[in-house]
């Protein structure tokens, strides 16, 4: 992964690399439509959210704009800004992430179509504008080995919650320290589906060392996992179903800043159709170009473009 150096003074950009990519209009772009223009690109600093941010640098470049990339922002808030301000233009934001974190409403909407409209509404007033969300839903979920699983045949947080009531040892549970303390994390999860996991049975770690106790060893029967992560199938993982809908939809969908999206309405001509061919299984195996196999974002996200067609080497 390249990483990008990124300095902030309070929360303004002020460093980034100008995309050099010669690439032009395949299916999005045609007639150029942001010859002239200068527009800088942004994400957070987690390996899909990158990809994201540079699918749309690169669409922006085959439609014809000088496209600064400060992709890889440390955190939510930092991109967050960085689009409120109008120091960047675009990125890919999540909806639960906005209603939640942003917007600060307590209880997610379950409609994954209300709860966007919600937010679209809602974010008008901080001059960010949403275009239509994706299906790509990155949200929460507990995942099993396959072979842990074909001794306790799981497949829903219910069966979970039962199994806990049945045999409370049997439930040992790998999670991040911000899981174990969200409200729409474990505290929340276990409310919702009336379990109640000993803090004994309960271990902190980061994100990626999960995957591999949950996969490889003994330690944690049940793991942490993001819905879009490339290391689910790679690990052999199986993923329960959320059947009471507890954790937010998490769908992905562009934000502009208002002020440049006006001056650009083509941008939603450009990204609408990219949105609507993201799925959760599609950022799965792009994830896991990036975070199993060690390919640059990049890379990812001008292959994937070039091979969906959306644009085209120049």
């Amino acid at each position: 992964m390249v990483l990008l150096g990124v300095t902030l003074a309070g929360c303004g950009l002020k460093s980034g690399s100008p995309m050099v990519d010669n690439v032009v209009p395949g299916s999005v772009g045609r007639g150029r439509p942001l010859n002239g223009a200068s527009l800088t690109v942004t994400s957070k600093n987690f390996s899909e959210n990158i990809v994201l941010g540079q699918m749309i640098g690169l669409v922006f470049k085959a439609a014809g704009a000088e496209v600064l990339d400060r992709t890889n922002l440390p955190g939510s808030i930092s991109a967050r800004e960085a689009i409120i301000k109008g120091d960047a233009a675009a990125m890919y934001e999540y909806t639960g992430t906005a209603w939640i974190t942003y917007l600060g409403h307590a209880k997610p909407i379950a409609s994954p179509l209300k709860q966007w409209e919600a937010v679209r509404d809602e974010d008008r007033k901080n001059g960010v504008t949403w275009l239509p969300q994706s299906t790509l839903d990155n949200t929460y979920a507990l995942a099993i080995s396959k072979k842990n699983n074909a001794e306790h045949h799981l497949k829903t947080l219910s069966d979970v919650a039962a199994l806990s009531k049945m045999d409370p040892a049997a439930v040992t549970l790998c999670v991040e320290n911000e899981f174990a303390s969200r409200d729409d994390g474990l505290p929340g999860m276990e409310k919702a589906y009336g379990m109640s996991i000993p803090a004994a049975n309960i271990r902190k770690m980061d994100a990626g060392i999960i995957y591999t106790q949950v996969s490889k060893s003994n330690s944690c029967l049940l793991g942490e996992v993001y819905t879009t992560d490339g290391r689910i199938k790679a690990m052999d993982l199986d993923v329960l179903v959320d059947d009471k809908h507890f954790f937010p939809n998490y769908n992905a969908a562009p934000v502009i800043h208002t002020a440049t999206f006006d001056k650009y309405p083509e941008i939603a001509e450009l990204l609408n159709p990219l949105s609507k061919r993201l799925t959760t299984e599609v950022a799965q195996q792009l994830n896991a170009k990036v975070d199993v196999d060690g390919e640059d974002p990049h890379k990812v996200a001008k292959d994937w473009l070039i091979a969906e067609g959306f644009i085209k080497e120049g």
